[in-house]
This record gives structure tokens, sequence and C-alpha cells, in this order.
């Protein structure tokens, strides 16, 4: 799935697509002080890389520390390329980043027909068309009202670029690429995709997954905090028994 982004060809962009890549890879260039290779040439490619070289810079180097200023500017240029679809490398970040913007979510409601930003965002990914063609091949509109706590999780791991968080909108099918990519597991750890089955819990297997969050913290009296969406139509921050919960699984958190 990380590779689908790196499928698009550039001889299939649009005038508006070169635009836009043109833009988003000046505004890029520009938070952190770089120059962007013939942008008019690479469109969408020289926005990406303008992206990487944000990411690098924006963590800076022994010879060069950027201002605060112009990281802010990297980081919300960063998110506003992802939002846009522009590949963006994943890079390092701490659990406490992930667990900082899904509490900045909490209170986020459904609106008409049930539909959340998480549903427009997911829909306008190539990781939508993949997962509906996976899935039986139906339209992507078909995700518009459709459950969304999966969702949710991939919007947090586009949105903060961790490696290896996983993109879906099924359960089920992120939590078995967790398994098949050896990241999971049954400890409870802050940051960790967390998986529940609400009828036999954690004797339960992949296939009867029903849900799926984030957890915030293990509390030690055989409950963890969590950060849910699709709970009560809302994103909610919640505390959830050990026991209802099939497995974790674990993004490539820096160290």
């Amino acid at each position: 799935m990380s590779g689908l982004f790196d499928r698009l060809s550039l001889n299939r962009l649009t005038p508006e697509d070169k635009a836009v890549g043109v833009a988003v890879g000046a505004v890029l260039a520009g938070a952190v002080g770089l120059s962007v290779v013939n942008p008019l040439a690479g469109g969408r490619a020289a926005a990406e890389t303008s992206a990487q070289a944000a990411v690098v810079s924006e963590q800076g180097t022994a010879a060069h520390q950027p201002s605060r200023a112009k990281t802010v500017k990297a980081e919300n240029a960063v998110a506003e390329a992802r939002r846009e679809g522009f590949k963006v490398p994943p890079h390092a970040v701490k659990p406490a980043e992930v667990i900082k913007l899904a509490e900045s979510q909490v209170g986020v409601h459904e609106g008409k027909g049930g539909q959340t930003k998480y549903h427009k965002w997911y829909i306008s990914t190539p990781h939508a068309k993949a997962t509906a063609k996976r899935d039986g091949g139906f339209s992507v509109k078909e995700y518009n009202g459709a459950q969304w706590c999966n969702m949710f999780v991939s919007w947090l791991g586009a949105q903060t670029g961790v490696k290896n968080m996983g993109w879906d909108a099924y359960t089920v099918q992120h939590a078995s690429w967790f398994k098949q990519t050896d990241r999971w597991g049954h400890k409870a750890r802050p940051g960790a995709v967390v998986f529940f089955d609400w009828q036999d819990g954690s004797k339960a297997g992949i296939g009867d997954i029903d849900h799926v969050g984030i957890v915030v913290k293990d509390n030690g009296d055989g409950s963890i905090t969590t950060v849910e969406g699709n709970t009560d139509n809302a994103v909610q921050k919640k505390v959830r028994e050990k026991s209802q919960v099939v497995g974790y699984g674990y993004p490539d958190y820096a160290r």
C-alpha cells in the first residue's frame, strides 16, 4: 500500500495538477529556504521532492537548525501537501505526536448522512481506489457515510507521517496487514493501534474485529485509555477494558 503514490504517472497529470504541484513545491521550498529543481517539468514530482526536503530540513542537522518559525511553516506545508494527496515520505514521529493530534479531534461529530472530514480525505487518496478494488470493486463514493473508525486512524497516520501506521477503511484488513508485517502483538503501548471485538474480546481472532482506535496509555489496572473515531457518531476519548482487545498494531515510532 505504501507504494501506491509512487505509481502515479506524470503523463496523466492535468495542467491543474501540474500547477498545484508547482505551487506546493514553491511553498515547501520557501518555508525552509530550499530551491526546487526544474519544477515546471516535474509538477507533482517536484512538489514531492520539495516535501521530502522540507521534512529533512524540518528535523535539522548539526550544521543547520532551522528557526522555529521556518519549522512551523515547513510542518504546515507538509501537512497541506498530504491533504492534497501528494506523497510526503514518512519520517520519525514520536507516539506523543499522534496522540496529541488524536486528542485534538475529540468532539468532532458526524455531519449530514454520517459524513466526516475523514471520509472526504480517505476518498481523495489513491488508497481508497485500491481498497475498494480489493474488497469487491465498488465505487469509492460508497465510502461516504460508511463506518469510519479506521479512516480516522489512517488519517492520523497520514497527517503525522508516522512510518508503517498502515492505511485502510476495513479493520480486519488493517489488523491483518500489521500481523503480516510483524507489527502485531498483545501489549498496550502509547500510540499503538488497538483493535477490539465486543463479543469475544481477547479470545477473538482478527477476522472478528469490530472497531479500532489509538492507545493513549495503559492505565495499569486492566484498562487502557484510547481515542477512537466513529464512537457514538463522534471522536471520543474512552477507557476500555483490555479484555475487549484482540490485539495491537505497532507503527515504527522514533525511539
